[in-house]
């Protein structure tokens, strides 16, 4: 298993990182026979599973649910969770129990959006055992605030302050941070002002790694094709025209097939149907 400290020697070699969300068992078997570093369990299950139009409605017991399924499917992956909306802003307490159901559900580590705000929380974690990984830029669970689901840190003042909360996270114990949806020239200055990694999404490749939402790395949504995607395979098409043409096989009686059934002589001979 890649290990936490893993992270920050991979940018020290220039060893670019990986990761990909996983929400589930049989996805995250396939995964395991993979070489990507690190699952991420992130708050979007609320939408790309449970159909929610944002991650605001992930939940706790929701993120130990999936957390607990991907770690059953890759034993052997780093896994991360991410801690949903408003469960590390209700006090140190309620955090601290949030936290431990995630890794008691099988997380090697959580993350969290923002730095205002949170550094004593990510200090507090961190000196408890429990690494912590950030997330800057565009934060879906503040997409009410940013206005919407839209690039970040386009000024040269809001760069300025992207930056500084990236050093904040880096000082308060984070072993890495996301970011997400800034300009690349941005990402880079980041990148280059921090000893520990980031890995970027949609910050082009001056990053120390990328992370993909693995639905959209499959095209399980063919109407939703963010710019900043690479589609690697049209399952979701694939998936609808396997099953029209089940539907059409059983219509039509050509399956199931002979072979296709189970026959079992012992009982045909029992004279039962007679």
């Amino acid at each position: 298993m890649n290990k936490i400290p893993d992270f920050q020697s991979w940018k020290a070699q220039g060893q670019p990182i990986t990761m990909l969300t996983c929400y589930d068992y049989a996805m995250a078997r396939l995964l395991a026979r993979t070489a990507v570093d690190a699952l991420l369990v992130g708050d979007s299950c609320a939408m790309v599973i449970h159909g929610f139009p944002d991650t605001v409605h992930a939940t706790v017991d929701m993120m130990a649910l999936h957390t607990a399924a991907v770690r059953r499917g890759a034993p052997a992956k780093l896994v991360i969770a991410d801690l949903p909306f408003l469960s590390y802003r209700a006090g140190t307490g309620r955090a601290i129990e949030a936290v431990d159901a995630l890794m008691k559900a099988g997380a090697n580590a959580v993350k969290l959006e923002g730095a205002r705000g949170n550094e004593e929380l990510i200090t507090h974690l961190v000196a408890s055992g429990v690494p912590v990984m950030g997330h800057l830029g565009l934060t879906p669970q503040s997409v009410q605030v940013l206005g919407g689901y839209r690039t970040q840190a386009r000024t040269t003042d809001q760069a300025a302050r992207l930056i500084e909360e990236a050093l904040a996270l880096e000082d308060a114990g984070c072993f890495a941070v996301v970011l997400e949806c800034v300009p690349v020239e941005v990402a880079e200055r980041v990148t280059r002002a921090l000893r520990v990694p980031t890995i970027g999404i949609g910050c082009g490749p001056a990053v120390s790694g990328q992370v993909l939402v693995i639905n959209d790395l499959l095209t399980m949504d063919p109407d939703f094709r963010p710019r900043f995607v690479r589609a690697y395979a049209e399952i979701g098409p694939q998936l609808v025209e396997a099953a029209q043409r089940y539907c059409e096989d059983v219509v039509q009686g050509r399956f199931p097939a002979t072979g296709e059934f189970v026959s079992e002589p012992a009982l045909a001979e029992t004279g039962i149907d007679q």
